[in-house]
């Protein structure tokens, strides 16, 4: 039996680190019937929550990558993803946001918008995915989600519109009032299984009916329809639940539900929330590049018999091999059908096809437009286009961070080493935001990632997993060098020695550029350099970004014009203004005053009131820069800008300050300049290395 893709939903639930994102997940799970019994986060039994199957998430009571299952409700094949709120795993978040139609943005209704809500959010924004807030965590001391509600404006910028209010809050918390429906909603026996749909109870008539007038006011803006009924007093549920769909379906419109997971409150009235107001494949335009056709953008269309593309948006190495996690944007893709891999032009089979439920895996013997699903054994890339044979489409990809912190790693012996390398080549294959390289300089095997717990997970996961004992350095920062001022060159590579020889000259200057990374301007006339030869003083001068001279990191925020020159009629190559442009480059550093810039970090420290002082004063000892500071009852949030390398070990700290209560997120901002006396450390630590190597 075919399957109604307009009754498919692809979500991603998605918040701030301990919102309750993998708990609500359990219930959804649950009451959908896809598991018998409900395990907690860090629970008592030792089991864990499903969607937590890794044993460090297990032990550590958070998740770490990314995890799929599928779902009916009512009706509506339901596809999700319970991402990770840590800011160290984001690619996670990125990953699954960009193949997904819709999302769940899970907020705790104590602690409200976060600093990770923004992050998840921003994300949400960059690929255009609609999405519902559930205001979680009712039932705790200090629960306050009308102050939620009103954060999602003031911080998200949401038009933020409650279609619940709470049914007593805190350990009073008993269900919620359906301001469509006009009913209180309560959700009875030991699960809250049992729905039980009454009349709203008399002390919060008045409150549902001012709210009622504010949720119509606003989801009306969507429907003229609506809006006319509401003038001859004849609003219906169809007519209110279509205006809320439009309003969310542009992203101009926010519902907001409310409940507590833990409790078993709210769960199922949010899955109706989800198949009544988020989008199915049909609702949601998907764009391909036609490599054929000088990358012009095709819009894709979610029926099912068109020619197949497909994305490849998540890589796990197994016991049985490789698992390639595909979403299918256009037409059907079936076991033995033959595709076609836009980036290495290969052609291959698809073997064995199956659904993913957490760790667990289902086969399949096709998966529809829309569906997301997994192959086995297939050669690719995150991020990899497959198309049926004859098309040459290609999905854009997702947006990746860059790294910024570093570990040197060496094995304890030659079997640990074997391991390392194979524990490398997955994880760097996996997760593209884990990367390693050998210095050339040092010969130390290097790991960067996004934060300290990033690269503790994966230094974990060779241990556990590949019994790969690793020795782990000093974490590397990733400095970079820049110019201050402007400095002229005027250099000439001139060598003979029998033949033909090499002569090259490049004038011009370099200055500090305000935005990017590196520029390159011609204004040589009269053709002092020959055109032809152009494009490998541009090369030259690349090459010498590679490598600064203050401490060996690359050189950053450089713009350099050529306006005169020299050739020679025999002995000019593209190899003689290549070494030319390195040499010119060599001789104006030194005089455009070099400076060597930090990585700075956008801080975030959340913890009671009480400790703010401590907070305080432990990022003013990290040459922090206090940017600002919230108080919302018992808690305060302060925003903060450090430098990366000062922030080694603060977990710690915060941990001792604070007496465990406190917790940060960072990410990173900008670079900025080094002080002086930091400055000269690090150059004479560098020369001093040169000395011993040499």
């Amino acid at each position: 039996m075919k399957t109604d893709i307009t009754n498919m939903r692809n979500i991603g639930i998605s918040a701030h680190i301990d919102s309750g994102k993998t708990t609500l997940t359990e219930r959804i799970l649950y009451y959908c019937k896809r598991i018998h019994a409900i395990h907690e986060v860090r629970g008592k039994d030792g089991v864990g929550a499903t969607m937590d199957s890794m044993e460090l998430e297990k032990e550590r009571g958070i998740t770490i990558a990314s995890a799929a299952t599928n779902v009916t409700w009512k009706d509506h094949d339901i596809n999700i993803i319970d991402t990770p709120g840590h800011v160290d795993f984001t690619i996670e978040v990125e990953r699954a946001l960009r193949v997904l139609d819709g999302a769940v943005l899970v907020l705790c209704s104590v602690a409200g918008v976060q600093s990770q809500s923004i992050t998840v959010d921003r994300q949400m924004k960059r690929y255009n995915v609609p999405r519902i807030a559930f205001v979680n965590k009712c039932d705790r001391t200090g629960a306050n989600p009308y102050k939620v509600k009103d954060q999602l404006v003031e911080k998200l910028g949401h038009n933020a519109v409650m279609i619940q209010i709470p049914i007593g809050l805190e350990d009073k918390h008993e269900g919620i009032v359906d301001l469509v429906t006009m009913k209180a909603v309560y959700f009875r026996g030991p699960d809250g299984d049992d729905i039980v749909i009454e009349e709203i109870p008399d002390h919060l008539k008045a409150e549902a009916e001012e709210k009622r007038e504010e949720m119509l006011d606003a989801v009306s803006m969507f429907s003229d329809e609506l809006m006319e009924a509401m003038m001859e007093e004849n609003v219906t549920e169809e007519l209110i639940h279509d205006a809320i769909r439009r309003g969310t379906l542009s992203q101009e419109l926010t519902p907001v539900c409310l409940g507590s997971a833990y409790k078993n409150k709210g769960v199922q009235s949010l899955l109706d929330a989800v198949v009544a107001y988020l989008p199915n494949p049909t609702e949601v335009e998907n764009i391909a590049l036609d490599l054929d056709n000088n990358e012009a953008e095709v819009k894709l269309e979610s029926v099912e018999d068109k020619p197949t593309v497909a994305l490849a948006f998540k890589l796990e190495d197994g016991q049985y091999g490789q698992l390639t996690y595909i979403r299918v944007y256009q037409g059907t893709l079936k076991k033995g059908d033959e595709l076609f891999n836009t980036r290495s032009k290969k052609k291959f089979k698809v073997g064995r096809l199956i659904k993913m439920h957490s760790d667990h895996m289902e086969d399949i013997n096709e998966a529809l437009t829309g569906d997301i699903a997994a192959l086995f054994g297939i050669d690719c890339a995150s991020g990899d286009t497959f198309n049926s044979p004859g098309l040459n489409y290609s999905m854009t990809s997702m947006f990746v961070p860059a790294p910024v912190i570093s570990l040197a790693i060496s094995p304890k012996d030659k079997k640990a080493a074997d391991n390392m390398g194979k524990a490398l080549n997955r994880f760097t294959k996996e997760d593209p935001t884990f990367r390693t390289f050998v210095d050339p300089e040092s010969n130390q095997t290097i790991v960067q990632g996004m934060g300290e717990l990033h690269l503790e997970v994966y230094i974990e996961r060779m241990k556990r997993e590949y019994n790969a004992e690793v020795e782990v350095g000093q974490p590397q920062v990733a400095y970079r060098e820049a110019i201050s001022k402007r400095a002229d060159f005027n250099y000439t590579h001139k060598k003979q020695s029998g033949g033909s020889g090499q002569y090259g000259r490049v004038a011009g200057f370099i200055e500090p550029l305000k935005e990017g990374e590196y520029e390159f301007v011609n204004e040589v006339k009269g053709g002092a350099i020959p055109t032809e030869y152009i494009p490998a003083c541009d090369k030259g001068f690349q090459s010498a970004l590679a490598k600064g001279s203050l401490i060996g990191f690359p050189i950053v925020g450089v713009k350099v014009t050529i306006n005169d020159g020299q050739s020679h009629s025999v002995d000019s190559s593209d190899m003689a203004f290549q070494i030319a442009a390195v040499g010119a480059f060599k001789e104006a550093y030194p005089k455009a005053k070099p400076v060597i810039l930090e990585p700075i970090m956008k801080v975030s420290v959340e913890g009671p009131t009480e400790f703010q002082g401590n907070i305080f004063g432990s990022i003013n000892q990290r040459r922090g820069i206090i940017v600002s500071s919230s108080d919302e009852g018992a808690f305060s949030t302060v925003e903060a800008e450090v430098p990366l390398s000062e922030m080694f070990g603060y977990s710690t700290t915060l941990r001792s300050l604070t007496q465990g209560k406190a917790e940060f997120t960072m990410e990173f901002l900008k670079y900025g300049k080094v002080p002086q006396s930091i400055s000269e450390e690090l150059i004479k630590e560098f020369q001093e290395k040169n000395k011993k190597d040499s």
